[in-house]
């Protein structure tokens, strides 16, 4: 019984369309599931640091929005301090008791306060209260407890907002939404928001023009699914006893007619697209089961929803958005989680900025934004998506902020920081040519990472020295089926030829972990450190000769090409590439083709492959740090997941360590060393890996510049002094503030993020 009050609560908490009507929920569930007195939630408004009375069942409604706290006041305030819960019998009684006369509250005696806490941070208290002077029970209290963490993301919506009473509105206009930094940069520009197939929450609202057009469109995939919903049944007729078999002639009952079709029509004749109407009446309808008392017709409201998917995946199929939408010129493109098949979808020159509700700065979307030098937001979780279509939005990529609909003042002033990034733009044109050298004469070689070869043009403008990381896997991911050695061939020879003299390295391919591709799929409860990377091709030679095959034959004539396995973490790996490779140029030059052996290199992105260089190096001519992958494992901190992503820090001092260990171990071994991570492409990186001593820096296109600027604004001398101060701190805040300080001792704190 107490874990359906439980669901029950969630479901309509998370169901609510804004956080009035969630903390509503909120109370209004609370107070009947445990038959409390009272039940009232406070949530932390982070501009005044006040916990605000924002809902409340059995006080007086006129304290809701009145009633405040300081963290220090009264026995919420002491919930919120201690960040655990306070159990009282008699809340008089107790030396941090405050009344608030507003409220009624005098005659409650027992008082149970739980914090909801959301990453460590206290963002809310949720408080019942009893007439009798008892202490709650300790099912309570865990029942409470339990609650409050299922709920802490969805409340903590206000605790970011920084304006409670906007929010008890249910306004999203001049809204600040708060992420990670994807890729660097600000831009303005109208939210296009895109969904996965059959995700019914994510779809959103979309204005039309033609109302009886959009209307036959739903009645073409009612009538569809209805079609298949007869099927079903004549062909369960058999199966199924006759009452579970009656759900497929419900279902078809449900799509003849009623208010699920005619509230969603009246939606569509209000203006919005059929898929944003029909989202509205479903989760209105599964509102309205999942409040009834009957267990089985509460567990009904999942049929309505999987109805709703089923309709909403023909209306997909109908590609209805396609016909009456067009990508805007500056277009953000929006989704629950943005994959690189939406990114190629998009017409060329249009896309300006890209905000995703999960993943993180590591996330496979975010290195491409950074690669295709566009403003990116990751994990803005508490977006609100389905209500944000072709809204204003403005992205501040370095802070990972999102803001919605933003007022004249906000916009003037992003509009100045924009100006002042494209003066600085123009300035880093003025030494793309020059040579990444220090002030003390000490040079380093700039590479640039890519996956495109429609990059290549601005990679040679932006005064790349070569390609230090190729992603071959985003030419498998943007077709419908392995491509073959030609479809290969001509790729990397065109890569090639357009970029010589220059080296090249192409990483063999490299999916799995956040990286798939939808002709090859496969399930894996923990896919990042599964089947990717190396383990994969070895396992698939025909799919790894292939690929070598069309590399070795391209370098024909260029002799600028350079091959790097990925995932590496044992000698066996490494030896049986090394031999593939052989064995591919063998029967290529039997073939009768001119080709000679390219150099090989592996990625350090796996702590074993930190202790294993001396046994690659007679088999490898170079190492690359891949600082992405390597942070993820040394510190155990999945890059995806927003509830950990804090913790992903590549200035961690274990991190610093590490990559300090690969320079020196490949130094002792007469290996080139390298990085091809996003650590390379922050200003503040760079001046690390400067001063360890490695032999070319890899980078997306857009921070050339800005590296380049450091290396050659600053001496050898000075990064090596940083560096060692560096290596003996405990902290990444630490390394932070003293990398900070001496860029601006140079003048360089500018490339950091505008307005510096």
């Amino acid at each position: 019984m107490i874990l359906d009050s439980l669901r029950a609560i969630v479901q309509d908490v998370n169901a609510s369309p804004n956080l009035e009507e969630a903390m509503r929920s909120l109370v209004n569930g609370v107070f009947e599931a445990i038959n409390a007195n009272v039940c009232s939630v406070y949530l932390v408004d982070p501009v005044s640091e006040q916990l605000v009375l924002l809902a409340t069942e059995g006080l007086n409604q006129t304290a809701v929005g009145v009633i405040r706290l300081n963290l220090d006041e009264g026995l919420v305030g002491l919930v919120a301090q201690r960040g655990e819960p306070v159990n009282l019998a008699d809340a008089h009684k107790h030396a941090r008791y405050k009344l608030f006369t507003e409220a009624d509250e005098e005659e409650f005696h027992a008082f149970l306060g739980v914090p909801i806490i959301h990453y460590g941070e206290v963002v809310g208290v949720l408080v019942v209260q009893q007439l009798e002077s008892e202490r709650y029970q300790d099912d309570t209290v865990s029942f409470l407890i339990t609650l409050a963490a299922q709920l802490a993301g969805a409340i903590n919506q206000a605790g970011l907002s920084g304006d409670i009473a906007r929010m008890q509105r249910g306004e999203i206009l001049n809204k600040t939404y708060y992420g990670l930094p994807g890729s660097p940069g600000l831009v303005s520009g109208t939210a296009v928001v895109v969904y996965q197939h059959a995700d019914l929450d994510s779809v959103p609202d979309r204005k039309i023009k033609n109302v009886e057009r959009e209307i036959e469109i739903f009645h073409g995939a009612v009538n569809q699914v209805k079609e298949e919903m007869q099927n079903l049944s004549i062909q369960m007729g058999e199966i199924l006893p006759s009452e579970e078999h009656a759900v497929f002639d419900a279902y078809a009952l449900m799509l003849s007619s009623g208010s699920l079709l005619d509230d969603t029509i009246k939606r569509i004749e209000g203006g919005n697209w059929a898929a944003g109407s029909l989202r509205q009446t479903i989760q209105d309808h599964t509102q309205i089961f999942r409040e009834m008392s009957d267990p089985y017709l509460r567990e009904r409201a999942d049929d309505i929803r999987d109805l709703g998917r089923r309709v909403i995946m023909k209306l997909q199929s109908q590609k209805t958005d396609k016909n009456q939408w067009q990508f805007p010129e500056n277009g953000i493109l929006i989704g629950e989680e943005i994959t690189a098949t939406q990114l190629g979808e998009v017409p060329v020159g249009r896309l300006k900025g890209i905000i995703s509700v999960h993943g993180s700065t590591a996330s496979h979307v975010a290195i491409l934004a950074r690669a295709m030098q566009i403003p990116c937001s990751m994990g803005v979780v508490d977006l609100p998506v389905s209500r944000i279509d072709g809204l204003d939005i403005i992205i501040d990529g370095y802070e990972g902020q999102v803001i919605v609909e933003p007022d004249n003042e906000v916009r003037v002033h992003i509009e100045a920081l924009i100006l002042e990034e494209q003066q600085l733009a123009e300035e880093l044109k003025e030494i793309a040519h020059l040579p990444a050298e220090t002030t003390d004469n000490y040079r380093v070689t700039l590479f640039a990472n890519t996956g495109l070869l429609s990059d290549v043009s601005p990679l040679i403008i932006s005064g790349a020295e070569g390609i230090g990381l190729y992603r071959t896997e985003v030419m498998f991911q943007m077709r419908q089926q392995f491509p073959s050695e030609t479809d290969q061939l001509n790729v990397y020879r065109g890569l090639l030829e357009s970029m010589h003299p220059r080296p090249v390295i192409l990483r063999t391919l490299d999916v799995g972990g956040d990286k798939a591709l939808d002709y090859f799929s496969f399930e894996e409860s923990n896919p990042f450190l599964g089947w990717r990377g190396i383990r994969l091709t070895l396992d698939h030679p025909e799919i790894f000769s292939t690929q070598l095959r069309a590399m070795v034959r391209a370098n024909i004539g260029f002799n600028n090409l350079e091959i790097m396995l990925p995932m590496v973490s044992n000698i066996q790996e490494v030896k049986q590439s090394s031999a593939l490779l052989d064995q591919v140029v063998e029967e290529l030059q039997e073939e009768g083709f001119d080709v000679v052996r390219p150099k090989l290199g592996v990625m350090i992105e796996v702590p074993a492959a930190v202790l294993l260089i001396g046994s690659f190096a007679p088999y490898i001519d170079f190492v690359s740090i891949g600082s992405n992958d390597l942070t993820q494992y040394m510190l155990a901190v999945d890059r995806n997941n927003e509830r950990v992503s804090r913790l992903f820090d590549s200035f961690s001092p274990a991190m610093v360590r590490v990559m300090k260990q690969i320079v020196d171990e490949a130094r002792k071994h007469d290996l080139h060393v390298g990085i091809c991570g996003e650590f390379a492409a922050d200003p503040m990186g760079a001046i690390l890996l400067l001063a360890m001593g490695l032999d070319s820096l890899s980078m997306s296109v857009g921070a050339l510049g800005r590296v380049k600027r450091v290396v050659r604004n600053i001496s050898k001398e000075s990064a090596d002094i940083l560096l060692e101060e560096v290596l003996v701190m405990d902290e990444s805040t630490q390394i932070r503030r003293r990398i900070i300080a001496e860029l601006k001792k140079h003048d360089l704190a500018g490339l950091l993020r505008a307005g510096n």
